[in-house]
C-alpha cells in the first residue's frame, strides 16, 4: 500500500462564470521514501491538487476522488479534529513565496515553536531548544538568535531554510514542497535542493516536489507525474522520461530545455493553457500540439498504458515519432 494514495481526484473552484475544473482526474500513488516531481505550466493544477491532499483549500471548493488516502486513512472522510492532528505532524507542506508565507507579526522562534506545541507538546525550555535544533538542522548560521528575529528580517533563502525548519519539525512521512527554489538566486536553489534531498534521505520521507523546472526534476526525483490543463498527460520513471518522452507536451517541455538547444533561439510551445470558455471538447492540449488531427479535435484521450508510461495521448510518442498517427509513415521516410 503507498502512504499516498490519489484517485480520480477532481477539484473545482466557483466562478461567476461557472465551475472552474483546477485539477480533472487526477491518479497519483506516492510511496514511503520516494520523491515524486509534478511538472508544468502556471494553472496546471499541481498546486491545488496537492493542498487538497493536505486539506487547506476553501470551503468553498468541491473536492471529490475515488480514493483520497494518507497511510490508509480516508482524507475525505476523516473529522476537522483528526484532520487537524495530520496536517503539520505526518504530512508538511513548504509553500510558495517563503517572504510572504511566514506570518510578519510574529517572530521565526514562535512560528516554529506553534506547530511544535500543537503536535508535540513539551516544556517551553524544550521547545525552544528543539527550534534551535531545527534551524541548526537547515543551516541558518547563529540560531538562537535567529530565533527572535522577524521574517523582514531574513533574506529570501534564510525565510525558505526557516519554512523547512517549520515543516520538518515533527517528522512528517510526507512533505510536500510547492516551488521551494522560486525568486531565490540559482546558488541559493542548489543549498535548498540539496538540504531537501538530504532531508528526505536522512529522515526517509516520502518528498512530492511541485515545481516549473524540468533540470531541477532531473536531478533529484525518482518519478515524474507531468500536468497540463488541470489533467495528468505524462506519468514516469524520470530517467526514462527525459530520454524518450511519450506525450507531446513532455516532449515541447524537454525540446524548450537550454542545454537541449541547438539554434539561437528556444522552441517554444505556441499558444496558451485554455481557461474556463475556451476548452476544446476533445484533447485540451490539441490547440497547441503539432501531432493534432480531427480525432484529437473531437475525442477526449484517456490515461492510458504507453509502455512503461501512462499517457494522456491519441497517439502517444515513441522513440520521437507517434504511434498509429495517420502522418507517421510520412514523417519516418
Amino acid at each position: 500500500m503507498a502512504l499516498l494514495e490519489i484517485r480520480g481526484l477532481t477539484v473545482e473552484f466557483r466562478t461567476t462564470l461557472g465551475p472552474l475544473r483546477a485539477v480533472d482526474g487526477l491518479d497519483l500513488d506516492v510511496e514511503k521514501g520516494e520523491i515524486v516531481g509534478i511538472v508544468g505550466e502556471s494553472g496546471s493544477g499541481k498546486s491545488v491538487a496537492m493542498l487538497a491532499v493536505m486539506g487547506l483549500l476553501p470551503r468553498t471548493t468541491t473536492i471529490t476522488a475515488e480514493r483520497l488516502a494518507f497511510d490508509g486513512a480516508d482524507l475525505l472522510s476523516l473529522s476537522t479534529r483528526r484532520r487537524r492532528a495530520l496536517t503539520g505532524k505526518a504530512m508538511a507542506m513548504i509553500f510558495q513565496e517563503p517572504m510572504t508565507s511566514l506570518n510578519p507579526c510574529f517572530t521565526v522562534g514562535f512560528q516554529i515553536v506553534e506547530g511544535l506545541r500543537q503536535h508535540e507538546g513539551g516544556s517551553r525550555r524544550a521547545l525552544r531548544a528543539r527550534a534551535v535544533e531545527l534551524l541548526e538542522k537547515v543551516g541558518i548560521p547563529a540560531p538562537e538568535e535567529r530565533l527572535g528575529a522577524f521574517p523582514h528580517q531574513l533574506s529570501g533563502g534564510m525565510s525558505q531554510r526557516v519554512m523547512i525548519a517549520m515543516a520538518i519539525a515533527c517528522n512528517p512521512q510526507l512533505l510536500i514542497a510547492d516551488e521551494p527554489t522560486t525568486a531565490l538566486d540559482v546558488t541559493i536553489q542548489a543549498q535548498i535542493l540539496d538540504l531537501l534531498v538530504e532531508l528526505q534521505r536522512e529522515r526517509g520521507m516520502a518528498l512530492v516536489l511541485i515545481t516549473h523546472d524540468m533540470g531541477v526534476v532531473a536531478e533529484t526525483a525518482h518519478r515524474v507525474s507531468v500536468q497540463y490543463a488541470g489533467q495528468q498527460v505524462e506519468l514516469r520513471e524520470v530517467k526514462a522520461l527525459f530520454a524518450d518522452p511519450r506525450h507531446p507536451y513532455t516532449a515541447a517541455l524537454l525540446e524548450a530545455l537550454p542545454e537541449r538547444s541547438s539554434g539561437r533561439l528556444l522552441p517554444t510551445i505556441k499558444g496558451v493553457v485554455p481557461g474556463l470558455r475556451d476548452r476544446p471538447p476533445g484533447c485540451l492540449f490539441e490547440p497547441r500540439c503539432r501531432l493534432a488531427t480531427a480525432h484529437c479535435r473531437a475525442v477526449p484521450p484517456p490515461l492510458a498504458p504507453a509502455g512503461d508510461a501512462l499517457a494522456r495521448c491519441h497517439y502517444p510518442l515513441f522513440e520521437g515519432l507517434p504511434q498509429n498517427h495517420p502522418g507517421t509513415a510520412e514523417r519516418a521516410s
